[in-house]
């Protein structure tokens, strides 16, 4: 099975602590402190859409992107609380955007950057959202950082036990390749038994210079870094980074 196909069923069952309207005031309070207040606004690599959802619910005209059937599956039914069309899904990667306009804003959350498995990716990435940006446009994302990768990602095994599912999730930290692997094993009931399914999917560590050297080159200018959900400065200790980047004029 491709990566997803099983965890996109149970995605939202996993995060189901994360508070996406929490999430969504953050970043509109980041976009504000940075001189903006958005009214069409890309999210990238969307998931299932709940933080889309959460975003149009503030009256944002929202457009999510991921390239998962399966996710956006997940993500459908959340745009039909939306019949005057706020809320719309596509089917398109990251290196792939291809939007019929340009928005205010992009955002990129939850390890969707880091999933990005090398530069030639991030650069295409990152090019792809500044070209659909409005001039000053804003384009918020979070990465994991190479000390969450060493102190709490790697080689670590997780296992979230549900009346739905029982899933057991190891990851595997080569620090070399810059690589975490991450193999998932879910058992779904089936009457009396288990169903076993198997999924593998990677993330990739971005060094600070790595990423803001990308986004200088995609005309994107890095204004600043906070650690996540706070305005404070990142420090040696920070597991989530959350960049603020803005379209350069030509």
């Amino acid at each position: 099975m491709s990566a997803y196909d099983i965890l996109a069923k149970y995605y939202d069952l996993l995060m189901q602590d994360i508070d996406y309207e929490k999430m969504a005031d953050y970043f509109l309070a980041l976009m504000k402190r940075h001189g903006l207040v958005p009214k069409e606004l890309l999210d990238v690599a969307c998931g299932t859409g709940s933080l889309s959802m959460a975003f149009a619910k503030k009256g944002l005209d929202v457009v999510g992107a991921d390239a998962s059937e399966r996710m956006l599956a997940g993500a459908f039914p959340k745009a039909s609380e939306f019949p005057d069309k706020r809320l719309l899904f596509i089917l398109q990667s990251m290196e792939d955007l291809d939007l019929f306009g340009t928005v205010d804003a992009a955002v990129c959350t939850l390890d969707g950057v880091n999933h990005l498995l090398n530069p030639q990716s991030l650069q295409r990435a990152f090019a792809r959202v500044s070209l659909f940006l409005n001039k000053k446009g804003l384009f918020l994302f979070d990465v994991n950082t190479p000390y969450k990768f060493r102190t709490t990602l790697g080689n670590n095994t997780f296992v979230y036990d549900y009346d739905e599912v029982y899933c057991v999730w190891q990851n595997s930290f080569d620090e070399q390749r810059k690589i975490c692997d991450f193999d998932l094993t879910f058992f779904e009931p089936e009457g009396s038994l288990f169903r076993r399914y198997e999924e593998h999917f990677s993330e990739r560590v971005y060094a600070d210079e790595e990423i803001k050297e990308a986004l200088v080159q995609a005309g994107l200018n890095p204004l600043a870094c906070y650690a996540s959900w706070t305005l404070d400065h990142p420090d040696r200790t920070t597991q989530r980074v959350v960049y603020v980047a803005q379209k350069q004029e030509s």
